[in-house]
């Protein structure tokens, strides 16, 4: 699967920001029959960090939430600069 078809769009909530600064984690909606291997790659591709640990849910609207830790070394914060959400 594309890389860019697998991601859709970051969310921008006060949770979602939160969480980048405290936790150094994304959340992305991601596609639906994406799996957590096709979503770390993408992730990975795209924005040129490591990931260390992807949790997922479905919420009740019927999106795809993907949680997306990185390693240490990588900053959430950074990539959210480039995606203008900081």
């Amino acid at each position: 699967m594309d890389p860019f078809k697998v991601i859709i769009r970051p969310v921008v909530t006060e949770k979602a920001i939160a969480k980048i600064e405290k936790d150094n984690t994304l959340t992305l909606i991601v596609d639906r029959k994406a799996t957590k291997h096709q979503i770390k790659r993408a992730v990975e591709e795209i924005f040129g960090v490591k990931v260390e640990k992807i949790n997922t849910l479905i919420s009740p609207k019927g999106y795809k939430k993907a949680y997306v830790k990185l390693k240490p070394e990588y900053k959430a914060s950074d990539i959210a600069s480039r995606l203008g959400i900081l």
